[in-house]
């Protein structure tokens, strides 16, 4: 595999109040092209799948914690797969793929335009695996956790942020080179929004 990135270790200091950030929270689309700092990326990946400082487990509730969510990140830098269990990052590809995600999301060109896009992709057998087909739901059931921990992070870091969930699965999946086990669920777009 490729470069390992160590992040910097999560603050578990929010720098605003949670009722004002979900209070602020909302879906915004036009991003500037500003670049985030490793550790707006690190804080928002720990967000998501990270662990809970201190602790085993992880950021986002998970059905008896199998965690059958896989997180990656794509920038202008390249695409990257998220270690919960490191906190580092796992380059896949040095190239800007975030033209060709726009695309498999149905051309929406602010996937393309924002500096990061976190992809959430999930192996559903680890969860059905305990729970048969109910697992399905709980696996939409913590993408959706995991997603609003970005929304509220990305309030918190000053920064804007959108969920998509309208793509191709398969041209996503594609673009992302995602073994036949992973299915793209969601995706949250992040950035500095223009005024």
């Amino acid at each position: 595999m490729g470069t390992k990135i160590t992040l910097s270790k999560p603050s578990g200091e929010g720098s605003i109040p949670l009722d004002k950030a979900i209070s602020a929270r909302r879906s915004r689309r036009n991003f500037l092209p500003k670049p985030l700092t490793l550790e707006q990326i690190g804080q928002l990946a720990w967000s998501a799948q990270g662990r809970q400082v201190g602790g085993r487990y992880r950021t986002a509730p998970s059905a008896g914690a199998t965690y059958p969510l896989e997180l990656f990140v794509v920038g202008a830098d390249g695409m990257f797969r998220y270690l919960p269990a490191e906190h580092s990052l796992e380059e896949l590809t040095d190239r800007d793929v975030r033209a060709a995600l726009a695309a498999a999301a149905w051309g929406q060109k602010f996937i393309e335009e924002a500096p990061l896009t976190l992809v959430f992709a999930a192996e559903f057998s680890r969860t059905t695996t305990r729970y048969g087909r109910r697992g399905i739901r709980y696996v939409y059931m913590e993408a959706g956790h995991a997603a609003q921990n970005v929304h509220l992070q990305a309030e918190a870091l000053g920064l804007g942020s959108v969920a998509v969930g309208a793509f191709d699965d398969a041209s996503v999946a594609k673009v992302l080179s995602l073994p036949e086990d992973l299915e793209p669920v969601y995706m949250v777009v992040v950035g500095y929004c223009r005024q």
